[in-house]
This record gives C-alpha cells, structure tokens and sequence, in this order.
C-alpha cells in the first residue's frame, strides 16, 4: 500500500513546475484554511434560520478542535516522516519539523466541510468540501504531505463531526447560551 501511497503522491508533487500554477498553489495552501476560518466566521450575523445557523457554525469550530486533538493523539503512536525527508516529493516551501500523518490542514478544511454536510446544510457543506478538497490537493501538490495523510486528515475531521453532532446538541441551555452571544 506505501507503494501505491508514495507512487500517487510523487506523481501529483511532479505536476509542480509551473511558477504561476506553483504561486496560486503555494497560496492556496498558506491561506486556505485562515479564509475557511473566516468564511465560516463570517456567517455568524447572516442567515433567516440565525438560529440553526450558528449552532452549526460552533459544531464546526468545535469538530475543528477536536479533529486537531485526535490528529495530537494519533501523533503519540504514529511518527511517520515527510515525503520530501523520504525522497518521494521536491518541497516547494519550508520543511516542517512535525511529523506527516495526519494533516492538519486536511483535517481543519475537512472538519469544517463535515460539520456543515452533517448538519444538512449541503450547498454550503458542498462548497467547503470542494474548498477542502483543493486544500489537501495543495498540500500533496506542494510536496508537503503523502495522499493517505490528507485521506487520514479527513478520516479525522470525519470522526469529530460525528462526536460533535452526538454530543453537542441544539436547543440545549448551553447552546442558547452560545448561539445567543451578540
């Protein structure tokens, strides 16, 4: 399966080379997440259903965090290394000292797209799921992060949406706290 992993991530890492298609991926890996970060954000004071809205918004945050904890965890039993220390990918940015697997940017752009799918909010949930999806793409691309790091980012992201929409539910009195803020 490392075969199969590191054949596919060095084929799309061989895609770099273009300066202007480099720069536009370069960037959308830098500042994908922060303008999800924003998007989401963004959407605290608009919407008819303000309500519902903002429930799903903090479901989202709340998958994001606790999609990064479980990649901090998951840390302590797995170190794999990058594919540019492996020779598999050329780095198109500065090397990170932490390990590969899982990715965070996966698992923070995916977070966001499976709280909104999981709440039934599709159009947006499809949007940030494409928005997720070019972010891991740019991480693979960039030479960054092998393909099964950004698939376990969303595993990950996946399994904290499902926790966030079991525990954390609407309507409760710490829910109309929160959603009621501003």
């Amino acid at each position: 399966m490392y075969k199969l992993d590191a054949a596919i991530t060095g084929w799309i890492n061989s895609l770099a080379g273009n300066s202007l298609l480099d720069h536009v991926v370069i960037t959308i890996s830098n500042v994908g997440v922060p303008l999800l970060i924003l998007a989401v954000a963004a959407q605290w004071w608009t919407g008819s259903e303000r309500t519902k809205t903002r429930h799903i918004l903090i479901a989202a945050g709340l998958t994001f965090l606790i999609g990064l904890g479980i990649n901090q965890i998951i840390l302590l039993f797995d170190q794999r290394i990058r594919p540019y220390d492996a020779g598999i990918t050329r780095l198109l940015i500065s090397p990170s000292s932490d390990p590969s697997f899982p990715s965070d940017h996966a698992t923070a752009s995916f977070a966001i797209a499976a709280a909104f799918l999981i709440h039934n909010l599709p159009r947006r949930g499809l949007f940030f799921l494409l928005a997720a999806i070019l972010v891991s793409f740019s991480r693979v691309y960039i030479g960054t992060h092998y393909v099964s790091d950004v698939i376990g980012g969303a595993l990950t992201a996946t399994v904290a949406a499902i926790i966030v929409k079991t525990l954390y539910r609407p309507e409760t009195r710490v829910d109309r706290f929160i959603t009621g803020i501003l």
